[in-house]
């Protein structure tokens, strides 16, 4: 068993929103489906619950398990992201500047392949994952429209193109033959539906920031992706409240409303009904208290029978 005081504190925290990975995240406050403007859940609540960051050069560090403090490159894009809603709707140059500071994070160390290092502390020999790609080129593309810098969106391609790799090869992409594409947050555990939302996000954004010049290649995998999607969602649900990954794992009461966000955003992006479906029947089953004691008592069983603590 992996049970101990720090996953205890560590879930616990997460149950009560205390913490900061896992804050309110509904649906985005100023995105456009046709424009870049703000992002598609509302992160800004990673900003404003570290206030004294804002006015420092400093960056939100990720503690692990070992009580050691790293960047952590997703709290550093999902900073970055809800800073600069925060810019779009209140104006304050601060927010600008620290979303600017991120983009520059994920320039400077951006490694040669397109990728970031994002699971070095726990998963060293898998430490890519689609929803870091994805998030960073999110970020990359509004810093290019904010500011014109061509390199914003030059990374945001090499963000895509390591995202779109076959997973077989060391990307985050695996493809299962009959056009069907899946992006995974992981390249060595089960598909997760939070992951690969956020990693689509990113490749949509990418096609939407380069319009007319894009690649069909990009648009092909975009739609590849989102009609998988549709048909796995599915497997995301399992009658009563939504699933973490195709494995099985509940998810908690914040990635269940998270999950919600998302197909709220996904509806409003693509009008396909699917989406509105399952956001729909996810806040019913998020009402229904029986079932969401259900879900709470079977997640937290999990939680101390398996291996990982991840999310």
């Amino acid at each position: 068993m992996a049970l101990n005081i720090y996953n205890i504190r560590k879930w616990y925290r997460m149950m009560a929103g205390k913490s900061v990975m896992h804050v309110n995240q509904d649906l985005g406050k100023a995105f456009d489906k046709e424009d870049i403007m703000g992002y598609y859940n509302n992160l800004m609540e990673k900003v404003t619950s570290l206030p004294l960051l804002l006015h420092t050069d400093n960056l939100p560090l990720y503690r692990t398990p070992s009580g050691e403090d790293v960047t952590f490159p997703v709290d550093i894009f999902q900073y970055g992201l809800g800073a600069y809603d925060l810019f779009l709707t209140t104006g304050e140059q601060e927010y600008r500047r620290k979303f600017l500071q991120c983009c520059q994070w994920a320039i400077d160390h951006q490694e040669a392949n397109g990728a970031w290092n994002t699971f070095f502390f726990k998963y060293p020999d898998a430490p890519y994952g689609g929803m870091s790609q994805g998030e960073a080129a999110s970020l990359l593309v509004r810093g290019f429209k904010e500011t014109g810098n061509e390199d914003y969106l030059s990374a945001a391609k090499r963000a895509i193109d390591f995202l779109l790799l076959d997973k077989a090869h060391g990307g985050c992409t695996e493809y299962l033959g009959d056009n069907k594409v899946v992006l995974c947050e992981y390249t060595h555990l089960p598909v997760v539906l939070n992951g690969w939302i956020f990693a689509w996000f990113g490749l949509f954004d990418f096609v939407k920031a380069t319009g007319k010049d894009c690649d069909n290649k990009y648009v092909e995998k975009l739609n590849e992706s989102l009609l998988t999607l549709e048909g796995m969602l599915p497997s995301f649900s399992c009658g009563y409240w939504s699933l973490y990954d195709t494995n099985g794992k509940m998810a908690s009461p914040f990635y269940h409303r998270l999950h919600i966000a998302q197909m709220e955003a996904m509806y409003a992006l693509t009008s396909h009904d699917i989406f509105d479906l399952y956001a729909r029947r996810w806040t019913a089953n998020l009402n229904n208290p029986v079932f969401k004691s259900i879900a709470f008592v079977k997640k937290a069983w999990q939680k101390i029978i398996e291996k990982e603590h991840w999310a």
